[in-house]
């Protein structure tokens, strides 16, 4: 069994990111900056800000947070989105969801620039992906190609079956692994809560990527011997015996399961860390788009 070990892949992303932009300072053109938009004052979600913030240091990206109140209206927001669409100096932004209720996540998505979207979610960057035209890809899928990829997993002409249909996750990977690409030309299955068994369907798979938000839900029965694991869930769940008084859980029993995947990623540390290094990849090529 190989572990698919993305916090050291997203480490190795990171430096290679490093001295590209090194020598883009050193050409003495602009490096690029990207910038986050949070609103109130979620703990997980600070905590993700935060890390991208320290990211852009690593790599030597300027960045700029933009904080705001959890009662900020929606004009004032979009006001804000427009200010950022607007700002030559900025390449590319996130607003960190998710928002607060009174707020339309889709109105939001929808305001930012295509040209700065780094995080892939604008309709237009979804339809480009869907037509397999260069776009950014949303960071959790490009993540997991680029694990794929970089520990020779061999995808064409495999089956894999997705587990959940989300936008973020499952719909954009069942799209992106059937096209025409060198992490791509598998036959996909989409499978979610209707789903009749699903059992019979995950037997079948060479690769799964469980995308769900069930702790543990993909246990040693559901998968056949030689499999590909792809865990892309993490849940907080109760442990007194840890100091944070949680410990994190994937969406696959690793524990079981990895004793018959001849790949699969580890909860935390797999999937997880892929997201900020290529948001600052997508972030590196509006970069190079707006040059």
């Amino acid at each position: 069994m190989i572990l698919l070990d993305g916090k050291k892949t997203s480490s190795d992303i990171k430096d290679e990111i490093a001295i590209e932009v090194a020598e883009i300072k050193k050409q003495g053109n602009k490096v690029p900056h990207l910038a986050a938009v949070i609103v109130g004052n979620d703990g997980a979600s600070l905590t993700y800000v935060n890390a991208k913030v320290k990211a852009c240091k690593h790599v030597g990206f300027e960045s700029t947070l933009v904080q705001l109140s959890e009662d900020i209206s929606e004009n004032e927001l979009l006001s804000q989105i427009e200010s950022l669409n607007n700002n030559d100096n900025i390449d590319g932004f996130i607003v960190q969801l998710p928002l607060p209720k009174h707020i339309d996540e889709q109105k939001v998505i929808m305001a930012v620039h295509p040209d700065k979207d780094v995080d892939g979610f604008h309709p237009t960057n979804v339809g480009k992906m869907a037509l397999n035209l260069p776009t950014f890809i949303s960071a959790t899928p490009f993540g997991i190609l680029e694990l794929l990829d970089r520990y020779n997993v061999e995808t064409s002409g495999k089956h894999v079956v997705v587990i959940g249909r989300s936008h973020i996750v499952g719909s954009p990977m069942s799209i992106l692994l059937s096209q025409k690409r060198k992490v791509g030309n598998a036959t996909v299955t989409i499978t979610h809560s209707r789903t009749k068994n699903l059992k019979e369907i995950t037997l079948q798979a060479d690769i799964v990527i469980a995308a769900l938000g069930i702790p543990e839900f993909l246990k040693a029965d559901m998968v056949k011997d030689h499999v590909t694991v792809i865990d892309v869930g993490i849940t907080r769940v109760e442990d007194a015996t840890k100091k944070s008084g949680y410990r994190l859980l994937g969406d696959v029993a690793f524990e079981e399961v990895s004793t018959k995947a001849d790949f699969i990623t580890p909860v935390p540390g797999g999937v997880g860390p892929m997201t900020i290094a290529m948001l600052l990849k997508n972030t590196l090529l509006a970069r190079k788009r707006s040059n």
